[in-house]
């Protein structure tokens, strides 16, 4: 029998991540590199930290717009990815 596919009107699995929940992860992860880079640029002390802040942070940007278009499968690895790198940045403070 072939796989249905779920009604519009159906809700999502109780598993599924949604889009809203993986942006709000996304933005917190941008905000903390946001606040890096300022602290970077006051310091001016290491330009390769400063880069490498700037191409995370830009790395960040793409995947957030990524999401709009994203199916569930693909806003579901964004977010684990963000919600793991996330607990990092608190864990480590980088």
């Amino acid at each position: 029998m072939p796989e249905q596919l779920p009604s519009p009107d159906e809700p999502e699995p109780a598993h599924a991540v949604s889009r809203e929940a993986t942006a709000d992860i996304v933005g917190e992860v941008l905000a903390w590199y946001r606040q890096e880079i300022l602290a970077a640029r006051c310091t001016a002390s290491d330009p390769a930290r400063l880069k490498q802040l700037l191409a995370e942070h830009d790395a960040c940007v793409r995947d957030q717009d990524r999401l709009r278009d994203a199916t569930a499968q693909e806003t579901a690895r964004i977010g684990a990815l963000y919600a793991a790198r996330l607990e990092q940045l608190k864990a480590t403070g980088s």
